[in-house]
């Protein structure tokens, strides 16, 4: 057997200061050494000051949707990359409760819910969730994509540019709607979705009391002798793209697709008051005829005929 070491002899690891110790190595990357950060809190508190917007919007439509209507929201959706389509929601008066449920559900915060009634008329609701305010449009002058079939092309995802008339700062209401329309259709920075950079361009414009949308492509020369420097914005042009659609806005809500009404359009008449008036137009037409052939039995009766010597000569 070996002899034990004694006390004396066993080796004594120095105490290495953490000062001599030598720095990490950084990590090397696809794109090259990835440098430590220095001082992790300080990233902290720069990452909690600036905002990060983080819209996401629920599109959905009601059951028993016209087919052109359909196309129009699948239209809608292609243009969003930050949007989160559902199933169909039943059109009644509890769907405000079902929508914000689903809009929770969903991690969303905004909400486009097409309804459609009696197969002929199309309501577009647009609401924070769930908080509000919502707005109610009826949509006229639709005209889908497959519909128009135009030149204009732009790549699926990008991010848009908004562009609104001068008419949208004179009107409190005109505000609101700016600012919620820039919320919903306004894609966020940095989304996992969306490309980055801006090749098309949302256009809302008032016309008559009306919100018309335009989509326009940015179309200008990459290549060949009119390719356009930097900066060159005079000789890039708008294409457009669709689809097209007017929104005629019938009320503005405080809460999440009701509550209390802040605006409410003088100027709108309910289609179903228009067919009413036309079916009268045409009632009155057939009312006139009716009138016209009482009048000739009439007249006919009050100046009758003088009998004519030679209405029977030849019967005998």
């Amino acid at each position: 057997m070996g002899k034990k070491r004694k006390q004396s002899e066993i080796d004594v690891v120095p105490n290495v200061k953490k000062d001599d110790i030598a720095s990490e190595r950084p990590k090397r990357t696809l794109f090259g050494w990835k440098d430590k950060p220095e001082v992790e809190g300080e990233e902290k508190k720069n990452e909690s000051t600036v905002f990060k917007n983080k819209e996401q919007v629920l599109v959905t439509c009601s059951r028993r949707i016209n087919f052109r209507y359909r196309h129009l929201m699948l239209n809608v959706v292609s243009l969003l990359p930050h949007c989160k389509k559902d199933n169909k929601v039943e059109s009644k008066a509890s769907k405000g409760a079902t929508l914000n449920e689903l809009v929770e559900l969903k991690s969303c915060s905004s909400c486009l819910f097409f309804e459609c009634r009696k197969h002929k008329d199309l309501y577009l609701w647009m609401a924070k969730c769930p908080n509000g305010p919502s707005v109610k449009f009826l949509v006229n002058a639709v005209h889908t994509m497959e519909e128009l079939k135009l030149t204009g092309n732009h790549l699926n995802g990008s991010r848009p540019l908004l562009t609104f008339s001068s008419n949208f700062d004179k009107d409190p209401h005109w505000k609101l709607l700016k600012e919620l329309i820039m919320q919903i259709f306004g894609t966020p920075k940095d989304h996992r979705k969306s490309k980055p950079y801006h090749d098309h361009v949302f256009v809302f414009s008032i016309v008559d009391d009306h919100i018309w949308f335009r989509n326009y492509q940015i179309s200008c020369p990459s290549t060949g002798p009119d390719k356009i420097d930097r900066g060159g914005l005079d000789k890039m042009t708008l294409v457009e793209v669709g689809p097209r659609f007017c929104l005629n806005p019938i009320k503005i809500f405080g809460g999440s697709f009701g509550g209390p009404t802040l605006y409410e359009n003088p100027f709108y008449v309910a289609p179903n008051q228009i067919r009413a008036l036309e079916k009268r137009q045409k009632a009155g037409k057939y009312a006139k005829k009716v009138k016209a052939k009482t009048r000739r039995k009439m007249h006919e009766l009050s100046n009758p005929l003088e009998p004519d010597e030679f209405a029977g000569m030849w019967n005998e």
